[in-house]
């Protein structure tokens, strides 16, 4: 009996220990809308920061880090697995480093800042080449480009949307790519 016993409990005991697997597995999982929505509160999170009645730090948003630190805040509750700047394979004899990943999601986010007018007319360019680039990253089927452009240096960013904003398929591999773009 104690033999039979101790093999059941042994069992239950790898039962609750796949499930609980299983379970923290499937909180890992978000869906890119959610994803998606919670970008597109950047602004109003910056300005809540930005005027708030206690005397906290205000984010002085500057520069590529600044979105970068803002988004991982931002994101990471949401996005448990969530981890900032990973080299991504070499590609054409140069390395690219993603802003963020999420493996159990399939998903890599890039944060841009416009700094200025010449910026914002080449960022067009500047997305391509980083499709060209995510496209072979067995963790990417997702790929959401958050462009931060606080002085709208971006000269049509309707245009600039529908154009990132769409599913491409490279030999049997999906690629569905994502733009926020937040003034």
């Amino acid at each position: 009996m104690p033999n039979s016993l101790g093999t059941l409990l042994h069992g239950v005991e790898a039962l609750s220990r796949s499930h609980r697997v299983v379970d923290i597995q499937s909180t890992l999982r978000v869906s890119v809308a959610d994803v998606l929505a919670a970008l597109h509160s950047f602004s109003d999170i910056i300005r809540y920061l930005n005027t708030r009645r206690s005397k906290g730090a205000s984010l002085d948003i500057t520069d590529e880090a600044a979105v970068q630190d803002v988004l991982f805040l931002m994101l990471r509750p949401l996005v448990s697995d969530l981890t900032p700047e990973n080299p991504t394979d070499k590609v054409a004899g140069r390395y690219s480093v993603k802003d963020f990943v999420s493996h159990s999601n399939r998903l890599v986010i890039e944060a841009k800042y416009v700094r200025d007018r010449s910026h914002g007319k080449m960022i067009l360019q500047e997305l391509n080449d980083d499709i060209e680039t995510y496209r072979y990253h067995p963790s990417c089927e997702d790929l959401v480009f958050f462009i931060y452009d606080p002085n709208s240096n971006i000269p049509d960013q309707a245009a600039l949307e529908r154009h990132i904003q769409s599913s491409r398929v490279y030999g049997s591999k999906a690629l569905r790519c994502h733009a926020v773009i937040k003034p």
